[in-house]
């Protein structure tokens, strides 16, 4: 990401923080998805890391360019999908993080230019039983014509990547990437 790119984009929501304080703001879609992800500290501090330092991400098949090597309030990230032409690019800002002996994960927003308006969460918990739950939440709207497009596709779209990158975390807690 350019320095130029990294300064001339802002934060595309007014909603900033609803994905951790809650509630989901109205007129947007919500996307809340929940997966078990494996039991034990160990299996946790690897999903957390994963999740924070874009590992996740990366394992599951999208391009990764971030301003840092992990997820802190205020880093920029690009997350993209696709080749060349077909490339889709969504930059967004890290808003919120948590770090705590059960709990790990972060939030980003779009910036102008993602296809998307909103704002996305990822957080790993260590249960009580010992295990590990991995959830997204999200709430966004398009912002481009593409999806406006894409109308109901779009929320599926976005149902099929979380429901990914909990499969490509639970490989990943278990130690198969």
């Amino acid at each position: 990401m350019s320095a130029r790119e990294n300064t001339a984009r802002s934060l595309s929501y007014a909603e900033v923080g609803a994905t951790r304080l809650g509630p989901l703001p109205a007129r947007y879609h919500h996307l809340h998805h929940t997966a078990r992800i494996a039991k034990g500290r160990a299996a946790f501090e690897a999903a957390g890391t994963a999740v924070t330092t874009w590992g996740m991400h990366r394992a599951s098949g999208a391009g990764v360019r971030a301003t840092a090597a992990h997820a802190e309030p205020g880093v920029r990230v690009e997350i993209s999908v696709g080749v060349g032409p077909l490339r889709l690019a969504a930059p967004c800002e890290v808003i919120w993080t948590v770090h705590n002996k059960d709990r790990t994960g972060f939030a980003y927003g779009t910036l102008t230019g993602h296809p998307e308006a909103g704002e996305e969460s990822f957080v790993v918990d260590l249960h009580d039983d010992g295990t590990v739950w991995f959830t997204v939440t999200a709430f966004s709207r398009p912002a481009a014509w593409y999806t406006r497009l894409g109308g109901p596709l779009v929320p599926v779209a976005q149902r099929w990547y979380a429901r990914r990158l909990g499969r490509t975390l639970r490989r990943i807690a278990a130690g198969r990437y």
